[in-house]
């Protein structure tokens, strides 16, 4: 075979004929170049030493492009390697024009498979001229080169069959191959052969490192296929294609276990790089412009992705693959790891929003139902984007995050409301610079809180309820200070308009803590509670305020009732509901819930004055016709009484029923009516005590001594009747707890004479 010598023009373009150190450079720059050069470089001799090209079973070795070239040139002949070739470049190109045809580059194909046709040996056979040629297997360093070139295929095969020479035993002592005799060496009369390599371990390992860079590439054409156009990604994707189906097929022959390393299983592992590669996709982007643009480049991406992938990408793939699924997968999963790891980091109240709105909502809407890839990624059924833990750890610190924020806000703004009181305020202000500022902090979260998930909206409401509930205990407190010790005092006449307008803040507040119940809540109904009985102590406190001065001009006319003097005039009847008609006149500016509480306490209070004297026994009638006109005036007051409070809108009308069952027990003469009566009064209110009931048989002028004694057996059955079961028993505030009876009188069992000692008594009606 003619020598490939180096033309004698061009002296100083061989990068070999140097000394033996820019030798070993050459070899160790090849190896860096490949990634592999503590590896790949280590099986070749010294800088002069020279070993066989063949292994015992007809494989090149990877000896370097110098050792190569240098062989033939001192055996005299032969034809120059494809891998000297491979290695020069242009320089060995450019030698080998003279001496040999040019020869066709590696390609994907039946040829690339087998990569570059080479002469084992000239042999003739003497019966018919005819020349056998046979292809040679290619080296490590030529599969590395078909790797990098991306003739996949072919190397692929290479490799698979540089494999199945590494099954068999590597403890045989290799022998020279009879076609292939060692090349002379230079330096053979001076120096021993070497020694024989084990070829066992080192082709398992060079078999290790190129599948390690076939993989690398093949998982760069499959990041490279959705990114790039179409003409320059769907070639390689063929290819990588075929290459799995070539590896599942070497899978299929080799039983699990008899080959270190099979079965590869590379169509799981092309998943794991579809999910690699799409995560690699959305790390590039970061658009300027905070956490929503970001959000939205990601949404971008993926359905820009996707869509590529459905119209380019999927088609080139087997169908029984399933790649669409692969890859919507992938993608689903990537983005999720961007989500979570945004989830991570130091968020405000209104990122953290932001994140869960678009989690929950923009991302199903925006990418899930887009109409190219929306049913695509549904038919996946790929689960949620975030995992259930994360997303409630978001939640949590979102709600943990709007509740001290909330809490600092409302407490500022009761501190600069309680500053305002001292001042001449009237209602409107009170309602406008109080409760709507604090309801309006409240009410920002509640609304946005229920868009994301009604869950996450029923947590947010039940921790500001729980805020709200602290607020309002805190203004009670300080409500109740101010009314019983306001500093300096006010004017008379601004005492009402500053009570007014405390009590008017309780309803936009009690409204707004039911609403925030009403989210369903489990544990909602405590705070709720809570948050009412605090508002009704303000209510209570500001009308408190407002009747105090009304009852003490109220007072001395109360005082004239059941009296001789009061059985024959009005006055001081009159003059009461005079005074109280005048106060509901500025009561006109209180909500109508402050003031139906406000009437509703003002009618209790009242009857309770007009009741006290009748059973403090200033009135004893003496005779049934005494007893007759205490009963008609009752029964006429009674009906004044009830007109005027139904005028004022009172929410009690069972209180006017007090006074006519009282003067129904003046008036009964038939013991066992009287008893009946007894009973209904006691299951109509359930805070009458026997002490009571005493105090107004002594009010009828009868003791216990005659027929009028037969009626204390009324009392007998009490703790049966007295048990508030009736219908107005339950909503019934307490009416009797608070009118102190005096003592029965106890009768003796013998009869004392006394002497007639002048006495005041209770007053008498004239007969």
């Amino acid at each position: 075979m003619p020598l490939l010598r180096r033309p004698p023009e061009e002296p100083d373009r061989d990068p070999f004929s140097a000394d033996p150190e820019g030798r070993r450079r050459r070899r160790a720059t090849l190896g860096g170049l490949v990634g592999l050069g503590g590896h790949l470089g280590g099986h070749l001799g010294g800088p002069f030493g020279l070993r066989r090209l063949r292994d015992p079973r007809g494989r090149r070795r990877s000896e370097d492009a110098g050792a190569a070239r240098r062989a033939p040139e001192e055996a005299g002949g032969g034809k120059r390697g494809s891998l000297l070739r491979l290695a020069l470049g242009p320089w060995g190109q450019r030698g080998a024009e003279r001496g040999a045809p040019a020869e066709a580059p590696a390609g994907d194909g039946a040829e690339g498979a087998a990569g570059e046709r080479r002469e084992s040996g000239g042999r003739e056979r003497d019966g018919g001229g005819e020349r056998e040629r046979h292809r040679e297997p290619l080296s490590v360093l030529e599969i590395l080169e078909l790797i990098q070139r991306r003739h996949l295929v072919a190397a692929d095969a290479q490799i698979i069959a540089l494999e199945a020479e590494c099954s068999l035993s590597p403890s045989r002592p290799p022998s020279p191959a009879p076609s292939s005799p060692s090349p002379p060496s230079s330096s053979s009369s001076s120096s021993p052969p070497p020694s024989p390599v084990p070829a066992g371990g080192r082709r398992a390992r060079d078999v290790a490192l190129l599948y390690r860079a076939l993989l690398s590439q093949l998982w760069a054409v499959v990041a490279e296929s959705v990114a790039s156009p179409p003409p320059a990604a769907l070639a390689p994707l063929r290819a990588v294609v075929a290459v799995l189906e070539q590896e599942e097929a070497a899978d299929a022959r080799c039983p699990p276990g008899a080959r270190p390393g099979r079965p590869r299983a590379l169509r799981r592992r092309w998943h794991e790089a579809v999910a690699r590669a799409a995560g690699e996709r959305l790390a590039q982007v970061a658009p300027a412009g905070g956490l929503g643009a970001r959000l939205a480049a990601l949404a971008a991406r993926v359905v820009g992705d996707l869509g590529v992938v459905r119209g380019r990408v999927a088609p080139e793939y087997p169908p029984e693959w399933g790649a669409t699924g692969v890859y919507a997968r992938g993608y689903h999963r990537a983005l999720g790891q961007q989500v979570t790891a945004l989830a991570q980091r130091p968020l405000d109240v209104a990122e953290m929003y932001l994140l869960l709105d678009w989690h929950s909502n923009a991302y199903p809407r925006e990418v899930l139902g887009h109409p190219e890839v929306g049913a695509l990624l549904r038919a996946q059924e790929l689960g949620p984007l975030l995992p259930p833990e994360t997303q409630r750890d978001l939640e949590r610190s979102c709600i943990a995050a709007v509740k001290a924020k909330v809490e600092v806000a409302v407490a500022q703004e009761l501190q600069l409301s309680e500053d305002r009181w001292p001042e001449d305020v009237t209602s409107q202000d009170m309602e406008d610079g109080l409760a709507t500022r604090v309801t309006g902090l409240l009410r920002a979260h509640v609304d946005r809180a229920p868009q994301v998930t009604p869950e996450f909206g029923r947590e947010m409401a039940h921790s500001l309820l729980g805020v709200l509930v602290a607020f309002l205990h805190s203004f009670q407190r300080k409500v109740e200070r101010f009314l019983d010790a306001p500093g300096e005092a006010p004017p008379p006449e601004a005492t009402p308009g500053r009570a007014i307008a405390l009590a008017n803040c309780c309803p936009p507040l009690r409204a707004f803590a039911e609403r925030l119940a009403q989210f369903g809540h489990a544990e909602s109904e405590g705070p709720r509670r809570q948050a009412h009985a605090a508002l009704d102590r303000v209510t209570r406190a500001c009308g408190h305020l407002l009747t105090r001065r009304l009852f003490e001009e109220l007072k001395p006319h109360f005082g004239k009732l059941m009296k001789r003097k009061w059985l024959t005039s009005s006055d001081a009847f009159d003059a009461i509901v005079m005074l109280v008609t005048g106060f509901a006149q500025t009561l006109r500016p209180l909500h109508p819930e402050p003031h139906q509480v406000l009437v509703s306490e003002l009618h209790r209070r009242v009857l309770i004055e007009y009741v006290r004297p009748l059973l403090q026994g200033r009135l004893v009638c003496a005779s049934a016709k005494a007893r007759a006109r205490v009963a008609a005036r009752l029964g006429d007051e009674a009906r004044q009484l009830r007109e005027l409070f139904t005028r004022l809108d009172s929410a009690s009308p069972w209180l006017d029923s007090v006074v006519p069952r009282l003067r129904e027990l003046l008036v009964l003469e038939d013991t066992a009516a009287l008893q009946m009566e007894v009973g209904a009064l006691a299951r109509d209110f359930p805070d009458v005590r026997r002490r009571h009931v005493a105090a107004l048989l002594d009010a009828r002028g009868l003791r216990a001594q005659g027929p009028a004694g037969r009626s204390w057996g009324c009392c007998r059955t009490w703790r049966g009747l007295g048990t508030g079961t009736g219908p107005g028993a339950a909503p019934v505030p307490r009416v009797f707890a608070e009118l102190a009876a005096p003592r029965p009188v106890r009768c003796l069992p013998f009869q004392l004479r006394l002497p007639r000692l002048p006495r005041r008594g209770p007053a008498r009606p004239p007969p």
